[in-house]
């Protein structure tokens, strides 16, 4: 990889914290508006694709916004004229907030990371284990992408590939108010369903930055296994995937 400081082609001002994580440079930044952050995300993925930069992973809190992916429909906005930012990742309409860590690896896709299929289920994996670390006993369901805890949604997951560059990711509950979900339907799901780890947890939450920590443990020697995997044959590259 190109040698660098590990988190240039960021927003600015950079990182509240910044630590590498075996080997994988990781940055959390606090609260940031939305525009601001999806701006520097999209400049940061085509700067790794032209294997200027390397893979980062970042994490954030965002100022209440709703982003719909490709995958919206017209019955999920619930409040009519409501703001919402349409975007390139994969799914449906749904809030960013205060309390609500989203986690954004910007990842040359390589090796067994070209399955998106296992790419996903990684993401859901490294977050099921976090949860299972703060007493809470989450998985997937049938219901679709995300991990959810007997049945109520408490994390999200849509990406975009662009280039074979991997960006948006994963949305976990931490304390949002979840009042905010009340307006949509979120995923496509009554805004009931959703919960967070405040709630599963009896009241137990780690602050953002610990979480942050935690979650990007989790996440790299998954990511660093499959990536050493062989890949699929033949992948085709996707534009967006869910």
């Amino acid at each position: 990889m190109p040698p660098q400081p590990p988190l240039d082609s960021g927003p600015s001002p950079g990182p509240l914290e910044s630590w590498t994580e075996g080997g994988l440079a990781c940055g959390h930044f606090g609260r940031r508006p939305y525009l601001e952050m999806l701006t520097a995300m999209r400049a940061r993925v085509e700067a790794r694709a032209r294997n200027e930069v390397a893979d980062v992973l970042w994490f954030v809190e965002h100022e209440g916004v709703y982003t719909a992916g490709r995958r919206k429909a017209p019955g999920d906005l619930r409040a009519p004229g409501l703001e919402v930012i349409e975007v390139e990742r994969g799914g449906r309409l749904t809030w960013h907030g205060p309390g609500q860590l989203v986690v954004y690896p910007i990842l040359e896709l390589t090796g067994g990371l070209r399955d998106l299929h296992a790419w996903l289920r990684l993401l859901e994996e490294a977050v099921i284990a976090f949860l299972r670390g703060h007493g809470v006993e989450a998985s997937t369901s049938k219901l679709g992408t995300g991990v959810f805890v007997h049945g109520r949604k408490i994390a999200s997951i849509g990406i975009a590939v662009r280039r074979w560059v991997s960006y948006h990711g994963l949305a976990l509950n931490l304390s949002p108010d979840l009042e905010a979900f009340r307006k949509i339907r979120p995923c496509g799901f009554e805004p009931e369903r959703m919960t967070s780890l405040a709630i599963e947890g009896a009241g137990t939450c780690p602050e953002p930055g610990a979480a942050a920590r935690d979650l990007a443990a989790l996440l790299v020697p998954r990511i660093h296994a499959l990536r050493a995997r062989p890949p699929s044959p033949l992948p085709t590259e996707p534009e967006s995937s869910r």
